[in-house]
């Protein structure tokens, strides 16, 4: 066998995805218990961040937003200030026509999703995706759960049904891949110094010391 040095074709590049994010609304984080919520805020604005910057096509939806779960989170409108979040009725955002529309329009093969709460909007939309031939992808740790035990069973019945689990950090760095990739070089240097916990105050000593450059070399 010889190696080609080629990367993985399971690896998310900013052009081979969308990302759609569900549900990031006060009341349905108030009963989320499988993360705490600063973090999982801090998750979540660190997503929406790299979406941002790697320009992937991102869909963002709320569910009774007037009515029972608020807006959607300030730090995800933020990042998307003139996008309006599709709202819907179903629990189910594949079952939405705008969503679905967006998602044709785009016409990507993969998928990546985050979702609250992790066992009902997250889960159902990636079990339909996958039905319908999408490679799907969930960051779990922007997503959550209204327990330990519902967030982890509903991470098992995705990935037991074919979807890949993945964090937002994770993402951050697959789209990056190359620290020459100067364009989103100082972008994702940002995002890692102001979400990235104690990776972030690494990066930020490293270049604080030595200068951003050689400090991730």
């Amino acid at each position: 066998m010889t190696a080609k040095g080629a990367p993985s074709r399971q690896l998310l590049t900013p052009t081979n995805h969308l990302l759609i994010l569900t549900d990031h609304q006060p009341q349905m984080a108030f009963a989320t218990k499988s993360l705490n919520i600063a973090e999982l805020r801090n998750n979540i604005e660190g997503l929406a961040k790299a979406a941002k910057l790697f320009r992937v096509p991102t869909i963002l939806t709320t569910i009774a937003a007037a009515t029972f779960s608020g807006k959607i989170f300030e730090e995800i409108q933020a990042v998307f200030p003139d996008q309006k979040p599709i709202d819907r009725t179903t629990m189910n955002a594949w079952e939405n026509r705008q969503v679905i529309k967006q998602v044709n329009a785009y016409g990507k093969g993969k998928i990546v999703m985050a979702g609250l709460w992790t066992e009902v909007c997250l889960a159902e939309p990636v079990l339909s995706a996958i039905e319908e031939g999408y490679t799907v992808y969930f960051v779990s740790d922007a997503s959550g759960g209204v327990s330990e035990e519902t967030h982890a069973m509903a991470v098992t019945r995705m990935v037991q049904a074919g979807a890949i689990p993945l964090t937002w950090l994770q993402y951050l760095l697959e789209l990056q891949s190359d620290w020459a990739r100067q364009e989103t070089y100082n972008g994702t240097l940002t995002i890692v110094k102001e979400h990235g916990g104690a990776y972030g105050l690494g990066v930020l000593y490293a270049d604080q010391m030595f200068g951003s450059q050689d400090g991730m070399r």
